[in-house]
């Protein structure tokens, strides 16, 4: 059975469309489509079905999905290992990091690093996002700590904590009781530039539950600014709870039918390199983590 064939099923299960996924792995939609198609073949049953609204797996896609990832992902565990043993990795790990990352899952990190089976330095870089990823792609950072927003199917990656959305809208209720999600869509939203991942979550949650996200026509800078304003009465905005400024009051949860909306972030890493086996140990131990306060 072609490996890359089943890379690419995982990848349009990722990312939810066939052409995110050919970006993702630099080929044409037509060669990952026919090794879709292939692999479809090959195992006798279709995976995926294609509608207006995106891509959606199938009633048996949807039970042999997750043991393609599961065959992967033991797969890379093998490959790792023996970069690992065949070439000594460095005595450092280099970990991008989002501005919405904060300081607590970095002191998190640095503890997971001085644990390993042979302890790491960590060496941080704080940078937007798009430069995260070309940096990772290019080999000049290890592991990236994000907000899930985008999938880069090409990496591995987990979640590996979430924390709460509140809202900051000083024209609503003080009550600071939660708010649903559809009546938050009453107000106007302020959003910065799409760096650290705010914005693009914030879109894609009113998108996906087929709500109009109305905005402000000014932009803030960053989240900081977002704060102030919104707290200013110049509109609405989306935050992390650990983004918020606490003693300034006016937030409220953000719920969808009762449930709590949060923000998940991520640890992204190369598998092809020797500190593969080593970042996926690191990464494990970020994730199982008891859940603690996401503060800066």
């Amino acid at each position: 059975m072609n490996i890359e064939g089943l890379r690419y099923a995982r990848a349009v299960s990722t990312t939810k469309s066939f052409s995110a996924a050919a970006r993702a792995y630099g080929v044409t939609q037509p060669a990952l489509s026919n090794g879709i198609a292939r692999l479809e073949r090959e195992l006798g049953v279709t995976l995926f079905e294609r509608s207006p609204r995106g891509v959606t797996p199938t009633p048996d896609g949807a039970r042999i999905l997750p043991k393609i990832g599961q065959a992967l992902d033991a797969l890379d565990s093998v490959v790792a290992e023996a970069h690992r043993l065949a070439h000594p990795p460095a005595d450092t790990i280099r970990m991008g990091v989002s501005p919405l990352i904060g300081a607590d899952l970095v002191a998190r990190a640095f503890d997971a690093a001085r644990n390993l089976d042979r302890p790491r330095d960590l060496v941080l870089r704080e940078a937007d996002l798009a430069h995260l990823r070309a940096d990772l792609r290019a080999g000049e950072l290890d592991v990236l700590l994000v907000p899930k927003v985008q999938a880069m199917p090409e990496f591995r990656c987990r979640v590996i904590a979430r924390e709460p959305v509140v809202v900051i809208d000083p024209a609503g209720s003080q009550t600071g009781s939660p708010v649903e999600l559809r009546a938050a869509t009453d107000a106007a939203y302020i959003l910065v530039p799409d760096s650290c991942g705010l914005t693009t979550f914030t879109t894609e949650l009113f998108r996906r539950h087929d709500l109009t996200l109305r905005t402000y026509p000014g932009e803030a800078s960053n989240y900081r600014v977002l704060d102030e304003w919104a707290r200013m009465g110049v509109g609405a905005a989306l935050l992390p709870q650990s983004k918020t400024t606490p003693e300034h009051g006016g937030s409220r949860p953000l719920v969808r039918d009762g449930a709590p909306v949060e923000i998940a972030y991520e640890a992204v890493w190369d598998n092809a390199t020797p500190l593969a086996a080593d970042l996926e140990d690191f990464v494990l131990a970020l994730a199982q983590h008891p859940a603690e306060g996401m503060g800066d």
